[in-house]
């Protein structure tokens, strides 16, 4: 298996699983059927990529420095927006807004440091929810909008990044 392939596929099913409780409870258990039947298969695609090659490895996937300095500014701007937004602005119902903003936005770090230009579409696609749900909340909207747009939808576009890349 592909690392970069799990660890998108583990934060698919998580940006799923989380938002999918702000949804009216049959819509969250549809989700939440789906989230686990998409990582159930991720993980038969990728055991299945991974005894079609003999070392499953992807060159374009480096997990060195570069790779950690885009995460530990993902990790130190969440954390920031989500204290500026929680303790100082009150705005609990921004914070799905923001992650998957931040998140989109390490995507394009993660696009320079790979050298995988078409990530920049997952970077783009995120970012734009994100900033959705951040209007979304801005404007006072439901709950369960801003989890749908900011949180459940960025999570199918990471199953959908991970599922149609081909096996190397």
């Amino acid at each position: 298996m592909t690392r970069a392939r799990l660890i998108g596929g583990i934060f698919g099913f998580i940006f799923i699983m989380v938002n999918a409780a702000a949804l009216p409870m049959a819509a969250a258990i549809v989700f939440r059927v789906l989230g686990v039947a998409a990582f159930v298969a991720l993980v038969a695609v990728l055991r299945r990529a991974g005894r079609a090659v003999p070392v499953a490895t992807d060159a374009t996937t480096d997990f060195g420095r570069n790779y950690r300095y885009v995460v530990a500014a993902e990790v130190v701007v969440g954390a920031a927006g989500l204290i500026v937004l929680n303790p100082v602005l009150h705005a609990r119902q921004a914070t799905v807004g923001w992650i998957a903003l931040v998140v989109g936005l390490h995507f394009f770090g993660l696009a320079a440091v790979w050298r995988l230009p078409s990530m920049r579409w997952l970077a783009a696609g995120m970012s734009f929810c994100g900033v959705v749900g951040l209007a979304l909340s801005a404007y006072g909207s439901s709950a369960s909008l801003i989890a749908l747009v900011a949180g459940i939808l960025p999570g199918v576009m990471l199953f959908g990044s991970v599922l149609a890349k081909r096996p190397a």
